[in-house]
């Protein structure tokens, strides 16, 4: 059994490069930008062979290296390394040569990529010696925060937007956590949980350790390069709330490249957002290096943050990956997630039809090169999301138990049925 050790050096700011301990704190007190987490990379490289990762479990974990534990983590350790899924039929629909899904619908324990983040979150907290967990949420965070706290014996305060999916709701009260409902949109819920955090001293996972929380995302990554046999895709897909999704995955190929475990080369990271609530798609297809705040408006509430922490970054990382972004209407993410549905199988949320209907945008105006490899980062359960879908996707078609009235139904819609 190996051994855990820290490889964290310290939490740095993202503008000036000034290094604060590894407490839990986010923002620099020079110039309040924001904190991420430093690490020994010429200590990592000695110990993160490819052949040491291929023979631990297949967790998210077997790349702990790269996450900020200081020992073995505590909670969520049977979370990630979910399916990297060839998606040949798809790929034909779309029009692009490879085409791969990274499937997160089933994540371990919520069914969302969330899982990735609270557990590396929860796990520095218990480490910090903190008892009382929460967070600001669109949903799927709520939910994973709510989950994890309840198998690690945390107590949880999850406060969402009042008008979130009902089964988002449901599936974080049913682990017993305080959910709280604010009559207003996220930004202004992120901005109470702020003060909450100042407040009473609890671990808000998406504030005061979000330096440890935001770093979950990179194990996405670092499974896509591992599954592709050990290579990067031309393109990666990712949606965007904060945007903080999009940045990780950069640094996470970035991180590889460094160590050596992925040959050097060009990709590019694509952005993907709703219409309703696009500030950095609209920014970024005006070759802005800022955006400008929106009010959400879109089925896709789980990407439905109007002034994205992350934003700047993700415009930067386009930049200089030489990425795109693009957004689409309702229901444009309604074929998105029945197109996946229909080719390969696997229900999304919205944020999946967001996805999916962007690829399809980059792919068709070349922006995406039809010669091309790409992923696609499904983040969500569509499980989750079924009101933005219901009346939508047809209905069933009702007969008595009679063969010929089954005939006749065949018959009418002009169906030949084919014999075994």
């Amino acid at each position: 059994m190996e051994k855990y050790e820290s490889f964290m050096k310290a939490l740095k700011c993202r503008e000036c490069g000034r290094e604060y301990p590894l407490t839990a704190t986010h923002v620099c007190e020079f110039d309040f930008g924001p904190l991420e987490v430093a690490y020994d990379y010429e200590r990592i490289k000695k110990s993160m062979t490819r052949a040491a990762i291929e023979a631990r479990p297949q967790t998210m974990w077997r790349y702990r290296e790269l996450l900020p534990v200081a020992g073995e983590p505590t909670v969520g350790f049977k979370v990630g390394y979910t399916p990297l899924i060839k998606a040949d039929r798809l790929a034909r629909r779309l029009g692009i040569r490879e085409l791969w899904i990274k499937n997160d619908t089933v994540n371990y324990p919520t069914l969302s990529f969330k899982d990735r983040v609270v557990s590396v979150a929860l796990s520095r907290a218990r480490e910090l010696g903190f008892t009382t967990v929460a967070c600001a949420s669109t949903g799927n965070l709520a939910n994973s925060v709510a989950a994890n706290a309840a198998a690690a014996g945390l107590k949880a305060y999850v406060f969402i937007p009042s008008d979130l999916e009902q089964s988002k709701i449901l599936n974080s009260l049913v682990y017993g956590a305080n959910v709280i409902a604010i009559k207003g949109h996220y930004d202004e819920v992120n901005r109470l949980c702020a003060e909450i955090a100042g407040k009473f001293g609890w671990a808000f996972v998406n504030v005061n350790m979000r330096p440890y929380y935001a770093e979950g995302s990179k194990s996405m990554g670092y499974e896509i390069c591992e599954q592709l046999g050990w290579r990067l895709p031309n393109h990666t897909v990712v949606p965007m709330a904060s945007g903080s999704l999009l940045t990780k995955i950069y640094k996470s190929y970035q991180e590889f490249q460094k160590l050596g475990l992925t040959p050097e080369g060009p990709f590019k990271i694509h952005g993907a957002q709703a219409t309703g609530c696009s500030p950095i798609s609209v920014a970024q297809k005006a070759g802005l290096d800022f955006f400008k705040p929106v009010k959400p408006n879109t089925i896709a509430k789980s990407l439905s943050i109007g002034t994205p922490a992350d934003g700047f970054y993700a415009l930067r990382v386009m930049k200089d990956s030489g990425g795109a972004a693009d957004d689409v209407t309702d229901d444009e993410i309604r074929e998105g997630i029945r197109l996946l549905a229909e080719h390969e199988g696997i229900f999304a949320e919205t944020a999946g039809g967001v996805t999916v209907g962007v690829a399809k945008k980059l792919i068709a105006s070349g922006r995406i090169s039809p010669n091309d490899s790409a992923v696609l980062c499904i983040t969500g359960n569509g499980l989750k999301t079924l009101d933005a879908i219901v009346g939508q996707v047809g209905h069933p078609r009702e007969i008595k138990p009679s063969l010929r009235d089954f005939e006749s139904l065949l018959a009418a819609e002009n169906l030949t049925p084919v014999a075994a």
